[in-house]
């Protein structure tokens, strides 16, 4: 499936195959566009949004851990997991405009943590989740480091056309962004206040590395030759890490898993 390309201001609207800019191609597997109905609803009535992730939740069994909770192997942080444990309803990879970098230090990973810049130049390859809107919102409490339970104001979001931005704290993933619409259903992530030209660049981990790969991989299809040559252009880790050192983690790791 060729991953959608959302530009700004863009609407894709899956159940028409129609988009608002002419430029954007949108290929949809059968189950996602089922997914996606007019009310924009779940089953029991609570609406339902597009997480879209840049950083390790590219991987889905990452993922599972904010939704179920539990700690990662690997990792010492355990997560609490949300209040409505059920897995996505659907998944599809995406190109956003902008720039994932890295920047600051992580305390699960260690090296710099992903950020997005919607305004910095190129494309950033995605993945988004289709999840109830309470989901959301307990995913992003646990990467602000508060306690899912709560809710968050997004009414500004997507009430205002062109709002597109909630800094909700000054912490690192406290600022929500609108980055399109697919079908009826806005396409949310999360991110840091600042710009990549803010903020000194911090080479990621190798295991950081490897998650995001993997998730590559698995959202997108890419071959490890692509996905290197897009993780060591990125800033913090570009002149770092070099394209054959990940391509070979890549493949590493590829040959050490189990078949089937």
């Amino acid at each position: 499936m060729t991953p959608p390309t959302v530009r700004d201001g863009t609407r894709v609207d899956v159940g028409r195959r129609r988009v608002v800019d002419e430029e954007t191609k949108v290929a949809v597997d059968p189950e996602t566009e089922e997914a996606v109905d007019e009310e924009a609803m779940d089953r029991p009535g609570t609406p339902l949004v597009w997480y879209v992730s840049y950083g390790s939740n590219l991987r889905s069994s990452r993922l599972a851990y904010y939704l179920a909770g539990g700690a990662m192997p690997g990792t010492t942080h355990a997560y609490p997991g949300c209040r409505d444990r059920r897995p996505p309803r659907a998944a599809a990879p995406l190109l956003l405009p902008g720039s994932v970098y890295f920047a600051l230090e992580s305390k699960v990973w260690g090296g710099g943590m992903a950020f997005y810049d919607p305004a910095a130049p190129g494309l950033a390859a995605a993945r988004a989740y289709l999840l109830s809107r309470q989901q959301f919102v307990d995913v992003a409490a646990q990467e602000m480091h508060r306690e899912p339970g709560g809710d968050l104001d997004l009414t500004a979001l997507t009430a205002r056309p062109g709002a597109g931005r909630a800094v909700l704290g000054p912490g690192r993933y406290e600022t929500v962004l609108l980055v399109g619409y697919w079908g009826p259903v806005p396409l949310l992530t999360f991110t840091a206040p600042w710009a990549l030209a803010d903020v000194a660049p911090t080479a990621p981990s190798g295991a950081y590395l490897d998650m995001l790969a993997a998730g590559l991989r698995e959202s997108h299809g890419w071959p490890p030759a692509r996905i290197a040559a897009y993780l060591a252009g990125l800033p913090g880790a570009h002149g770092v890490w070099q394209p054959d050192e990940i391509a070979g983690r890549l493949s590493a790791a590829e040959a050490t898993e189990p078949a089937g």
